[in-house]
């Protein structure tokens, strides 16, 4: 069965965190310690979540660092199933000596 596609954290942020409670991209910026630019590349889904940037979007907006990887590893793992061809990819058979 295939997964529907999981949101890039940008949009989870926009969604959850910045639109309900009418938060800029300039305001959260100023609490992330990063530039407005920075965080704007995030939420438009041009740039992933850093390790360093989950650490700061743990702090600013809760959530575990890991849990901030772990969406942008389920949406970079479903961007690749789409995209790469694994039809020559062939299986190493191992025998123990």
């Amino acid at each position: 069965m295939s997964m529907h596609k999981p949101p890039h954290p940008g949009e989870f942020i926009l969604a959850t965190y910045m639109e309900p409670f009418n938060v800029s991209c300039r305001q959260l910026a100023k609490h992330l310690d990063v530039a407005a630019s920075t965080l704007n590349r995030v939420l438009k889904g041009q740039s992933g979540i850093s390790p360093e940037m989950a650490l700061r979007l743990s702090k600013a907006l809760g959530r575990s660092p890991e849990s901030w990887l772990t969406m942008q590893d389920n949406y970079d793992l479903w961007q690749a199933k789409k995209a790469v061809k694994l039809g020559k990819v062939q299986q190493l058979k191992l025998n123990a000596a």
